[in-house]
């Protein structure tokens, strides 16, 4: 018998497709997500995520049973401080993802502790209710970041991820794969002109608009999140990849 709730309290955590890390990512865990264990192979735990349902394993570690989330990282990365002091010599080097969820302990200056010893800054967070429904300026956040099949965070994104992570800061349930999310609302085949928020399908691939020119997507071929002229990109991926578009939906 698992006990059915923990939360992750790792940076972000690979979940694998098998119980192995040679096999694929196929999501990644961020810091606070809420997850259930539901199995045990080898030196793995099989779990289902709590925000998406999703299925997947993770190496086996320690976790919090309980994590009264307060309040969420709004930028790209938080930098995560040995002591509340704005001083490269306290830097542990590493960060908290965007949407990442936390639970103040401490304040002081203006930093707030989340761990013990573990310190970042206060106007780098926003309230865990506050909503933020500019996905234009959520998704440009990942300008430039590498693409990474699997990947949810500033270390890499795939395109389902980009789209997705708009819906999770704003606690609102979106599939994690591109083939569920293309399920989720009635659309369009075809569109003459494109409009901001348009979210267009191919078979495996996603990208949003961010007004009736341009659109943004984590994609493969370039390595990255870029931005793209509409048109140009629905034809490129037709001609390099023999793929239509085959939905359009708003976000």
């Amino acid at each position: 018998m698992f006990q059915n709730s923990y939360f992750c309290k790792n940076s972000y955590l690979n979940v694998y497709e098998l119980a192995s890390k040679k096999s694929n990512i196929s999501t990644q865990l961020i810091y606070g997500e809420k997850f259930r264990i539901i199995g045990k192979k080898k030196d793995f735990f099989k779990i289902r995520t709590d925000f998406d349902n999703y299925l997947g394993f993770i190496k086996i570690k320690k976790f919090n049973k309980v994590l009264n989330k307060t309040h969420k990282v709004s930028i790209l990365k938080s930098k995560i401080y040995n002591k509340p002091k704005n001083n490269i010599k306290f830097l542990t080097k590493k960060y908290l993802p965007f949407s990442s969820e936390i639970q103040i302990l401490n304040k002081e200056n203006n930093f707030v502790m989340f761990e013990k010893n573990k310190w970042i800054k206060l106007n780098e967070l926003q309230r865990l209710n506050k909503r933020n429904y500019n996905f234009s300026k959520i998704l440009k956040l990942f300008l430039n970041i590498k693409y990474k099949w699997g990947g949810k965070t500033f270390d890499g994104i795939d395109c389902s991820a980009l789209l997705q992570i708009f819906y999770k800061y704003n606690h609102k349930f979106f599939p994690r794969d591109t083939k569920d999310q293309v399920k989720i609302k009635k659309g369009v085949k075809n569109k003459r002109v494109f409009k901001k928020g348009d979210i267009i399908f191919w078979k495996g691939h996603v990208a949003v608009c961010l007004n009736t020119k341009e659109l943004i997507h984590a994609y493969g071929p370039r390595k990255k999140v870029i931005k793209m002229p509409i048109i140009k990109t629905i034809k490129l991926i037709e001609k390099t990849t023999n793929l239509k578009v085959i939905k359009i939906i708003s976000i």
